[in-house]
């Protein structure tokens, strides 16, 4: 006779946070996607029209200026943001005004403007590392979507300090989720692949 496991652990406590600009999704623990699996998202766009976000986790071992040939040296890491459009270039920064057309998502987190003029100050060294992030791709949601995600328990909506949005740190979903309480502790320790325990 086998043992059954209760697996309530895995509900998401729904009454918490509803999805908006400036909060972010953390993927529950067997969510197996590749862009998803422990992922981290910030969601930048949120309307009746539907979602975007970009995965704060995922980076690449390639600098920005080997991808964009036309770009300054620059150190900033370079990111994968999701599934959608991959050979697109987007960021997000806390430049503010400094880039036009920006897009505020939260604090002093902005998102995209344009890209020349974010070239240009960094070409005049106005702009470091710290200050920008880069993403290959993005991730997408049509109406309704993120919303069916949801409450199929795959993603759980929380907010984020900004600081921690442009640090770029890997271990982001195990710490967030470490601060969340015990329950989701529990999701931050589960195997990635519980067959293998």
């Amino acid at each position: 006779m086998g043992m059954y496991l209760d697996f309530d652990f895995l509900n998401i406590e729904h009454e918490n946070l509803a999805p908006k600009q400036g909060r972010i999704l953390i993927s529950e623990p067997l969510l197996s996607d590749t862009y998803f699996k422990r992922s981290v998202i910030l969601i930048t766009e949120y309307s009746e029209k539907g979602a975007v976000g970009f995965v704060l986790n995922k980076s690449v071992d390639i600098p920005i200026n080997e991808i964009l040939s036309d770009f300054p040296d620059f150190k900033a890491k370079v990111y994968v943001g999701g599934p959608v459009a991959k050979d697109t270039i987007h960021f997000l920064h806390t430049l503010g005004e400094l880039v036009p057309n920006s897009v505020h998502v939260l604090d002093n987190i902005y998102w995209g403007g344009d890209f020349d003029v974010l070239k240009e100050l960094i070409n005049e060294g106005i702009v470091d590392f710290t200050q920008v992030r880069f993403f290959l791709g993005y991730s997408g949601w049509s109406p309704d979507q993120l919303e069916n995600e949801i409450e199929d328990n795959a993603w759980l909506v929380t907010r984020v300090e900004s600081s921690k949005i442009m640090l770029g740190d890997k271990d982001i979903w195990k710490k967030t989720l470490d601060e969340l309480g015990k329950k989701y502790k529990i999701w931050s320790n589960f195997p990635e692949n519980p067959a293998m325990n």
